[in-house]
């Protein structure tokens, strides 16, 4: 099976594994990911076909939605793609990003390191910030009920894994807690160059959003 055939094979399967997921890591985050992915592989020297499974896969079982269990989605991923007959040496590096893409409130040391990794996590990390980003943030504390913004609960920018995981805060706080840390994590620079953009486009909505709060403006 030639990388064309995989490719197709695995958007199908993951456009039926995210049907019914949450609006901020369904099919659509996953696309715009891979796109971004394929854009940033341009300037860089990788293994293409490891960068485009990444990025379609590297959400098929997000922890957040198995109770933090964060062994399922590399096993899906894995399981699928011996099911296609994928070289052992493309799985295990497909996997190995998998498992080290995540943020995880930040105190997270990576175990395994490659361009590829590089390349995918910083795709996923663009899709955290800037409009997108923002539109996401909110949609997810729509799905946990969680308040906009407390002023009297203080960001905790850091937090241990598990505290992260468990966090119930208000979405303004996850702008501290995360999206704004985001832009000095890029590691490749085109990551770089876009993140500086879309940062300073969340830095002005939440200059907006106080003196909305405020009733300035």
């Amino acid at each position: 099976m030639n990388n064309s055939d995989i490719i197709s094979k695995t958007i199908t399967f993951v456009k039926e594994q995210l049907n019914n997921a949450e609006g901020g890591h369904d099919w659509f985050h996953i696309e715009r990911v891979y796109k971004n992915a394929l854009l940033i592989a341009k300037e860089e020297v990788c293994n293409l076909q490891i960068v485009q499974l990444s990025a379609l896969l590297h959400d098929i079982a997000d922890s957040k939605f198995h109770d933090g269990d964060e062994s399922v989605g590399p096993k899906v991923a894995r399981r699928f793609l011996e099911s296609q007959n994928v070289a052992g040496e493309i799985i295990d590096a497909v996997i190995n990003i998998i498992e080290n893409i995540s943020f995880k409130g930040g105190n997270f040391e990576k175990k395994f390191s490659s361009i590829e990794l590089d390349i995918v996590q910083d795709a996923d990390r663009l899709d955290a910030i800037g409009a997108i980003g923002i539109a996401r943030a909110f949609n997810y504390g729509g799905f946990k009920n969680r308040v906009l913004y407390d002023p009297k609960i203080a960001p905790n920018t850091n937090m241990s894994i598990d505290e992260y995981k468990k966090s119930q805060a208000p979405t303004i706080n996850h702008f501290y807690e995360k999206l704004l840390l985001l832009k000095d994590k890029m590691n490749t620079e085109t990551g770089k160059k876009i993140a500086q953009e879309r940062h300073q486009f969340m830095e002005k909505f939440l200059s907006q959003f106080y003196a909305e709060w405020e009733g300035v403006k």
